[in-house]
């Protein structure tokens, strides 16, 4: 076969002793960074993109595949640790991967992540090698009718999943939508919930959101729970860095399934890893409720750790794939990469792999090395990040909110998102208090200005009949299998009041 020809030529160029220094330090340097709270793997890339620019086009590329997969294994990092996710295709991760380092088994729950995104981005780059030319054709099916039913679809699945009421969740996706509404409207120009403050023009930064909701919400609640709940805030650090034989049989179905979900969506722009990471992390929790998985949304589940990683990294690995046959960027890390590119005079798209062949093939042999690199990395490294967690926890719950507040600084700039941060924080604080999801909030703030795109697209492209929304066979399936989700979740949750009250009246009458 030509390409495992072209491959091991790109073996060869690669497997230099210089080349695997370049691509060690672009790993350390892009986890690294991609674990510092609001940067995230997309900010390593943007930061570490001027340092290659002094390489020979050869080790600059093999840097950059250290750095490119470095900064989404870093992500991770900082979610289960800290529950402050580097960047938004890490959230997934971050809601059962921070239960168990709350529960004392972060070493754990890193060795799982670590395999999980060496499987996905793996499996992803095989698949890249072998057929990018066909899996490449997905992204020409995908219409804007499409992408707003892949949008529903994720809204109203992962609002009905997550929360044991509907109604939270629909209402936690509703205040995410508020959110993604903020600022000027793009297509008529009107500004929208600014309070007129021209500080909200450009919206709500995403990060300002994610970190407000998910570290600054939390530390807050630990807070209000110090003296009524003083184990609330006992986070043990032990824990092992390897994972058991039992863990890696129970975990391997998991990272396939993510899998699964991340490959197509690296060759759709539909807003990044975000869609595959939340749906693997749904579909993990309905199997949990059937097998009766009490871990799940407690102590921790492995299972919610490995599907996410697995999906957001295979989705990194496809979106390379996407980049060079296509020139097409699906993501904002694959967006920055392009300027790689370009800097050597070199354009991504079809003619890439004629014109300068070598270099692309030893790329893709590098994004191999860079991912056992990555592996050996973190595996060994796991249990001492986790020993984090030994500092005294009002020490650690400062130093989250001071690099909290940093790391959204060092973004903007801006004093004034500091203050959106404070109030985002308090949000999240009222919404643990009264047990309400905000995994919602997150998909629709990241997904809803997607959605709404591509509805108005579709309305023009049809001069307002709607009927043009259910047009295709992609759209009806989609429906269909919401609907199907949805009267299923409303089952599941009638079935559980109804034994919960079984219960209590047991409880009343003994």
């Amino acid at each position: 076969m030509d390409q495992l020809t072209h491959l091991m030529q790109g073996f060869a160029g690669a497997l230099t002793l210089a080349n695997l220094l370049w691509v060690f330090v672009g790993a350390l340097l892009g986890t690294a960074v991609g674990v510092l709270p609001g940067l995230g793997s997309s900010m390593a890339v943007a930061l570490l993109l001027p340092v290659t620019f002094s390489l020979d086009p050869t080790a600059a590329f093999i840097m950059f595949a250290g750095i490119y997969f470095g900064g989404m294994f870093g992500d991770s990092t900082a979610g289960i640790l800290l529950n402050t996710p580097g960047a938004s295709s890490a959230i997934a991760t971050t809601f059962e991967g921070h239960r168990l380092a709350k529960s004392g088994q972060a070493a754990r729950a890193l060795a799982t992540a670590a395999m999980g995104a060496f499987i996905g981005g793996l499996i992803a780059t095989t698949l890249v090698v072998f057929f990018a030319p066909t899996l490449v054709k997905l992204a020409t099916a995908f219409g804007p009718a499409e992408y707003f039913a892949l949008a529903v679809f994720a809204f109203v699945a992962i609002s009905s999943v997550v929360s044991d009421s509907i109604i939270k969740g629909l209402t936690a996706l509703g205040i995410g939508l508020v959110l993604a509404l903020i600022g000027v409207d793009g297509q008529s120009g009107t500004t929208r919930y600014t309070l007129g403050l021209p500080e909200l023009f450009d919206g709500l930064s995403i990060i300002v959101i994610t970190v407000g909701l998910l570290a600054l919400g939390e530390v807050i609640h630990v807070a209000s729970r110090i003296h009524r709940d003083p184990n609330a805030v006992k986070i043990p650090a032990s824990g092992r860095a390897l994972l058991s034989r039992a863990d890696f049989r129970k975990a391997l179905p998991a990272w396939l399934r993510g899998t699964a979900f991340g490959v197509p969506f690296g060759v759709i722009p539909a807003g990044g890893a975000e869609i595959p990471t939340f749906l693997a992390y749904g579909t993990e929790k309905r199997l949990a409720a059937k097998r009766g998985d009490t871990d799940f949304g407690t102590t921790g589940s492995i299972n919610g750790v490995a599907a996410p990683e697995a999906a957001g990294n295979s989705t990194a690995g496809m979106a390379m794939g996407a980049l060079l046959a296509l020139g097409l960027p699906v993501s904002a890390t694959a967006a920055l990469m392009i300027a790689a590119f370009q800097q050597y005079g070199m354009q991504p798209g079809p003619l890439l792999f004629e014109r300068s062949g070598d270099m692309v093939w030893t790329l893709l042999a590098s994004l191999f090395i860079g991912l056992v690199i990555l592996l050996i990395i973190n595996m060994q490294f796991a249990g001492l990040w986790a020993k984090l967690l030994l500092v005294p926890r009002q020490y650690l719950y400062a130093g989250i909110t001071v690099l909290s507040m940093l790391g959204v600084y060092a973004v903007s700039s801006s004093v004034v998102d500091l203050w959106f941060l404070l109030a985002i924080g308090i949000l999240g604080f009222v919404m643990r208090r009264y047990h309400f999801p905000v995994a919602p909030v997150l998909i629709a703030v990241i997904l809803g200005p997607l959605a709404e795109t591509n509805l108005r697209n579709a309305l023009t492209i049809s001069e307002g009949d709607l009927g043009y929304l259910v047009a295709s066979p992609a759209t009806v399936i989609m429906y269909a299998l919401l609907l199907v989700a949805v009267a299923y979740a409303a089952f599941k949750h009638a079935a559980q009041r109804r034994a919960n009250r079984a219960s209590a009246k047991v409880l009343e009458d003994a």
